[in-house]
């Protein structure tokens, strides 16, 4: 996958006069590469578009001017796309209830090793997760994760997890969003 370099980048200033129409284009993008997996795990599957997009409203939130500082946010969320080959995302683990919320958190500490990819040639890519995001005895729940598929396209997403026992089939735009991105280089 294609990383974000210094020159994807512009200064905030100049991103503000284009971010209502930038936004639009990237909220289409993030829509074809949202997976949820059953009622409580949403994925949502990076790409160069959206990764740019993270830096620039970092850079206009904090009012980022310093060169150092750029590349420092060019590098943290380039960290999100894994290895050329990967595929990375974001995982949102998703309960109204905060109660319940924070429960499920404490009881899935072993669910970052039960999520895969189901790929085109029918091996399974398991996730692999920033190790930071994972405390002793709960859960983050936002939780960033790349799966090492090879340049393999997905076909599924599921979870081996005892507790969260699921395996759903990606959309055909899903499926064309991941490849495209997968192809991208």
């Amino acid at each position: 996958m294609k990383i974000v370099k210094r020159d994807d980048i512009v200064d905030y200033e100049t991103y503000r006069e284009s971010r209502d129409r930038t936004r639009k284009q990237v909220l289409s993008i993030k829509d074809q590469r949202r997976v949820h997996l059953g009622e409580n795990l949403t994925f949502l599957f990076e790409n160069h578009a959206t990764i740019q997009y993270q830096v620039q409203e970092m850079m206009l939130a904090e009012k980022i001017v310093k060169e150092k500082d750029i590349q420092h946010e060019i590098k943290t969320y380039n960290q999100l796309l894994g290895e050329p080959g990967d595929l990375g995302c974001t995982l949102f683990i998703e309960f109204h209830d905060p109660a319940e919320r924070d429960a499920h958190l404490r009881k899935w500490l072993d669910l970052p090793r039960h999520l895969y990819l189901v790929l085109e040639n029918g091996n399974k890519a398991y996730g692999k997760f920033d190790p930071t995001q994972i405390g002793e005895d709960r859960l983050s729940s936002v939780q960033y994760i790349t799966f090492p598929v090879d340049s393999v396209p997905p076909i599924k997403i599921g979870c081996d997890f005892e507790l969260y026992n699921i395996e759903s089939e990606l959309s055909e735009v899903q499926k064309k969003a991941l490849a495209s991105d997968l192809k991208d280089l």
